[in-house]
């Protein structure tokens, strides 16, 4: 058995449940087959198995660190791995034909990439953050631009970043303070310090792509006047090749407690310790229009959450099979009802409280892998779908789903990697074992991408409600078409889709009555408990869902998906009453807080 990730359950997922094999009739995705995306999986399975899960306690134990000569210094055996990957073509995967990519479903492109999330998510995270960074390019660049500075991105022979912080504005990107100065050539000097920026310096690849944000001089002041900008950390000249160092300093690296392998940064832009052109100043090209720069970063965020989102999954999902197979390998103890002291020890299985951590763990691991296989699934349909009612129905679900899709697993899978090493028991918080990293890697998701907070206030704030709560329409509105067929198939299905209706009326009477007076500072002081409430019962939707792609077949592995179906209803589902009862009494305890008594 895999400890990295579960090939079945994505086969099952993608194909079974999803249906990913009946894009191939679309035109889009008419080059490919099922055996295609079954190649595809092949490829990435092997390759995190064998290049990339083997090197990730070597990138926890040696962090990078800066050389004599001022170059980060990292491990020979990540640039290995990360040749493999770029020779491997998976940087294509899910680019257009017309880019040089695959022009693969986003849903097998993030199944794929799932086992490199898995395997070791600081080597995946370069190749994470160049996606993102040309997908942005490729959607709001010039072709100019694209061709210059995405295209080596996309071919894997650059890396390339999201600057977007500063250390004084954290997440508050309206107070960014880095400025951009027109040039008469068409281009802009920048000036500033860009902090948190992973991947942001190493020589991993011959150039690194920045994606800056920085004001213009004159521009309005908060977010209005954000713009986004090219910054390479070496000119690029218009053949392509590579020229002259830019203004771009590494200040100093971050030392986290996870993703140690990745490189995180504080950088200096136009601080004159390199002259492009014979002065101070980094050389930037603005992407699109002044002023759009935030709208722009946006644009791709949700791709960029969901993604996100599976690396968590992946992380608890790694960390669960760990777990699994230590408590079938690891005698300890004895069943309760066994009196002898003589009598063999059991294997910690055998202990209704290790099983319980065990479901707890496949109920939230599995969930969350049904959850984000199922928004990238959406992301196909909202670029193929045949029709455009299809093409919007997608949408509306992918708005109100992403912020739960990169919360929810950054929660719940970080509370399955804290069950892993409760079942290792005092080897669980051992380097001895992997699962201790794991966690420690995956604390670092909720903050990711916008925090749990940030992602509340965009769920209850904007998505519910917007167009009229035409977003949260849609989602009642799919949850109740699986409710009606879990109905009429009987059984454990009809039991749970009547628990969950309940539940998903009371959220919607909830969102009702928690905007009743149209005071945003009551209705979402709460915001972070109504994201965990719909989040619970999002998932329970996607357990329903699973159950029903399952039927009557029986082995081992349907029958596991009906225990973990069984205990997130037992045990999770209910978590939610008492949450939507907080949310309608309309709780002001953190509104009316004084901060000076905290």
């Amino acid at each position: 058995m895999s400890t990295v990730l579960s090939r079945r359950d994505v086969d099952f997922l993608l194909f079974d449940w999803l249906g990913a094999a009946d894009l191939t009739d679309r035109d889009r995705y008419g080059e490919h087959s099922r055996e295609t995306f079954d190649a595809v999986l092949d490829l990435c399975e092997t390759i995190a198995t064998e290049r990339f899960a083997p090197i990730n306690r070597l990138l926890d134990t040696h962090e990078p660190v800066v050389g004599e000569d001022g170059k980060v210094v990292l491990p020979a055996e990540l640039s290995d791995a990360l040749r493999v990957y770029a020779d491997s073509g998976m940087p294509l995967a899910t680019f257009d034909h017309e880019h040089g990519g695959m022009q693969l479903p986003f849903s097998v492109g993030q199944a794929g990439f799932a086992f490199f999330q898995a395997a070791s998510a600081a080597a995946a995270s370069y190749p994470f953050l160049s996606t993102g960074n040309a997908s942005l390019l490729v959607t709001h660049g010039s072709p100019e631009q694209v061709e210059r500075f995405a295209r080596p991105v996309i071919e894997g022979r650059w890396f390339g970043t999201m600057a977007l912080s500063e250390p004084q504005a954290g997440s508050s990107l309206g107070d960014i303070t880095t400025r951009a100065v027109r040039q008469d050539d068409g281009t802009y000097r920048l000036f500033g310090t860009k902090m948190w920026i992973s991947g942001g310096d190493h020589e991993l690849t011959e150039n690194i792509v920045h994606l800056v944000l920085a004001k213009v001089e004159g521009a309005p002041a908060g977010v209005k006047g954000i713009s986004l900008f090219i910054v390479p950390k070496f000119l690029v000249q218009e053949d392509g090749s590579v020229g002259e160092r830019n203004d771009v300093a590494l200040v100093g690296l971050n030392h986290k407690m996870g993703w140690r392998g990745t490189t995180n940064t504080l950088l200096n832009f136009g601080e004159g310790l390199a002259t492009p052109g014979g002065r101070a100043g980094a050389v930037g090209h603005i992407v699109g229009e002044e002023g759009r720069g935030l709208a722009q970063m946006f644009h791709m965020m949700n791709e960029a959450r969901i993604s996100v989102g599976m690396g968590a999954v992946a992380l608890g999902y790694t960390g669960y099979l760990h777990a699994l197979e230590y408590a079938r390998e690891r005698t300890q103890g004895r069943p309760v009802a066994d009196k002898d002291p003589l009598a063999p020890m059991v294997p910690l299985t055998s202990h209704p409280d290790v099983r319980r951590m065990l479901l707890a763990q496949k109920s939230y691991v599995e969930g969350g892998l049904g959850l984000l296989l199922y928004c990238a699934r959406l992301v196909d349909e909202q670029v193929s779908a045949p029709d455009e009612d299809a093409r919007r129905r997608a949408h509306d679900l992918i708005e109100v789903l992403t912020p739960i899709a990169k919360s929810w697993p950054s929660q719940w899978c970080l509370a399955a990697n804290d069950l892993a090493i409760q079942v290792h028991g005092g080897s669980g918080y051992t380097r001895d074992y992997a699962v201790e990293q794991f966690y420690r890697d995956n604390r670092l998701n909720p903050i990711h991408e916008g925090t749990h907070g940030i992602q509340s206030l965009d769920l209850l704030g904007r998505k519910v409600v917007a167009g009229g709560g035409a977003g949260l329409a849609t989602l009642v509105s799919a949850i109740r078409e699986t409710v009606e067929r879990a109905a009429a198939a009987g059984g454990d299905a009809a039991a749970y889709a009547e628990q969950l209706d309940a539940r998903v009326q009371r959220l919607v009477e909830v969102t009702g009555a928690l905007w009743a007076d149209g005071d945003p500072s009551v209705a979402l002081a709460n915001s972070a408990v109504y994201l965990e409430a719909a989040g619970h019962v999002v998932v329970a939707w996607i357990w329903l869902e699973q159950l029903m792609a399952v039927g009557d077949r029986q082995d081992a592995f349907f029958d596991g998906k009906r225990a973990a179906a069984r205990f997130f209803f037992a045990f999770e589902l209910p978590k939610v009453d008492p949450q939507l009862d907080l949310l309608a009494s309309l709780d002001r305890t953190v509104l009316d807080l004084d901060p000076a008594v905290l």
